[in-house]
Order: C-alpha cells, then structure tokens, then sequence
C-alpha cells in the first residue's frame, strides 16, 4: 500500500466514525429502530389475537362437543352380581343381564348434561348349588337423574334414582317371591360422535331380599 492510500484509507475511518456519532445519523439509526419496533408490534399484536381466536374457538368446540340435547333410546348388555339374603336363605350368583333405556338430555350448561332416565332392567338368575330349587331372578323398572361433565366427545357421569323390582323364584315356598321399590346409583363413562353414544357404566341397587351390581356397556341414539 502506498503512503497516499494509507493516507486515504485513514480518512474514511475517521469519515465513518463521525458518522456514527453524529445526530443525522442517531437520528436515522433511531428512525429505523422505531419502524421495526412499530412493525413488529404490529405484528404481535396480529398474532395475539390469532392465538385469542384459536383458543377460544377450542373452548368452544369443547364446550359443545358431545352435547345432544333431546329424547334418546339405547340398551345395554353385562354381568349382573346378585348377593340373596332373605331368612334362612343366603347366597350369592352372577349371570347375565340387560336392560332397555330412554331418557331426555338437557344440554344446556357448557361442559355439563343433565339428564332424565328411566329403563326396564333383567338382571337374570341367582342359584346355589348347595340349594335346591332356589333359582331367583329379579327384574325391575328404575328412573335415574344423571349429571354428565363433558370433556369433547367423553364424558363421565352419575346418578342416583329409584328402582321398582320383583323377584321371582323355583322355591316351593314364597317368600323369595317379593316386589317393592328401593335406591339406585351409578357411575360411567360415555364417547359421543354427534347422535351416537356408546357407555360403559357400574350400577348398584340396594334392595330389600338382595345386593345387586350392574356392570355394563351400551349404546344410545339421539333423536
């Protein structure tokens, strides 16, 4: 490098450091650091409310997911647990059971279904191999209230009712042979695509000559 493009290259540092310093270029310098900030302030906030959006529109879809307000029918099918105690007879069986449903939705709180059910329910045949002739089987109409929370298309409820039954027995006397009304209750599960449900649930009824359990799966229609 010659001595004079030494000379020229040391004035265009000192050219450009006095341009840095100086208020033109703060100046300049702080014009483009507002218009990015101003741009990209522009830009959160777009994305603020696209997030706001999706977000509430989720809510929303949860909210609504699963609810299917009106009359509906089903039946369920499972394992009923029949525990018979009634004087000098005590024994415990299981067999098949069913039961035919109908009831009425109430969608109208976000998250939460309430519900009317009454149904016809066969629990089948209790025996004792020790015992002969002591075949009982119950059968019964019930009536439930039912809260569901709704998490999008699953749910899980409960309830509590009554259950009217009678039971009706082989023995030769008949004092097995006996009707009356007690409590119900229940808990379960269901996944629901638009009309179409599908339930699992456990019920116990409380009754007079015998401790019943009902755990069963089933399926209902929203009309």
């Amino acid at each position: 490098m010659t001595k004079q493009k030494f000379v020229l290259f040391v004035m265009a540092v000192f050219a450009a450091m006095a341009w840095t310093v100086s208020p033109v270029a703060a100046n300049h310098t702080t014009r483009t650091r507002k218009r990015l900030q101003k741009k990209g302030g522009k830009n959160m906030k777009k994305f603020t409310v696209l997030v706001c959006s999706l977000f509430l529109l989720s809510i929303s879809g949860l909210a609504t997911a699963g609810q299917e307000s009106g009359l509906y029918i089903g039946g369920s099918l499972g394992q009923a647990w029949l525990d018979i105690s009634e004087e000098n007879v005590d024994f415990d069986d299981d067999d098949w059971g069913y039961k035919i449903f109908a009831g009425y939705n109430f969608g109208l709180i976000p998250f939460l279904d309430l519900a009317v059910e009454g149904s016809y329910v066969d629990f089948g045949e209790a025996s004792s191999a020790e015992i002969l002739n002591q075949d009982v089987g119950i059968t019964g109409w019930d009536i439930f209230g039912i809260a569901c929370l709704n998490l999008g298309p699953i749910g899980v409820f409960g309830k509590v009712g009554q259950i009217w039954w009678d039971s009706d027995s082989d023995a030769i006397q008949d004092f097995l042979d006996e009707s009356g009304n007690d409590m119900a209750y229940g808990i379960g599960a269901k996944f629901q695509i638009g009309s179409f449900v599908v339930r699992a649930e456990y019920e116990y009824f409380d009754l007079d000559i015998s401790d019943v359990g009902f755990l069963s799966l089933g399926v209902s229609w929203t009309f």
